[in-house]
């Protein structure tokens, strides 16, 4: 009678199970702001190379 009591709480994972869960958790966010943040600075990049081709052409028209 006494599971029955206890068979509608859930139980909760143990420490080990919900630390390394944790570990994972927070694994996973640094990788995708890696990502992110990888993919922001080849945009800026690609911005500065198109800015300055733009400016070598602008000099090449302007002394030319």
């Amino acid at each position: 009678m006494n599971t029955f009591e206890n068979a509608d709480k859930a139980e909760k994972p143990s420490l080990l199970k919900r630390g390394l869960a944790l570990v994972i958790l927070i694994a996973v966010v640094a990788l995708v702001a890696k990502i992110v943040i990888g993919f922001v600075i080849a945009v800026f990049w690609i911005i500065v190379a198109v800015a300055a081709l733009l400016a070598v052409l602008w000099a090449l028209k302007t002394l030319l």
